[in-house]
């Protein structure tokens, strides 16, 4: 596969898993945990693909083939970041809307 489809292919899975955490918030707000948390397992599924390409790409690097850093390539960097950072952010508010709601049923 050339770099230019492997970096579509890393924006691809990282804006997969930051469109799951977003959709595991809203199953939280409307209490569904169960759907919540399924929906947060497949962000996470989709971030560990897309780790695989930037870990294939480090490797690449590391023996001896360089690629350019392009527009695309800072691009996909920057969704997969954020697509980490709003998952682990999903995480603590689907657990602190299951807490809120188990609080309130007391």
């Amino acid at each position: 596969m050339d770099y230019e489809k492997t970096v579509i292919g890393l924006i691809v899975n990282s804006g997969n898993a930051r469109s799951k955490a977003m959709e595991s918030i809203q199953f939280a707000k409307n209490e569904e945990f169960v759907k919540a948390k399924e929906t947060l397992q497949q962000a996470s599924d989709e971030l560990g693909e897309a780790h695989k390409v930037q870990t294939d790409l480090i490797q690449q690097e590391a023996g001896g083939t360089k690629h350019d850093v392009t527009l695309l390539m800072v691009h996909a960097q920057d969704h997969l970041m954020n697509a980490m950072t709003l998952k682990d952010l999903a995480e603590e508010m689907i657990d602190l809307h299951e807490k809120l709601h188990k609080n309130l049923v007391k």
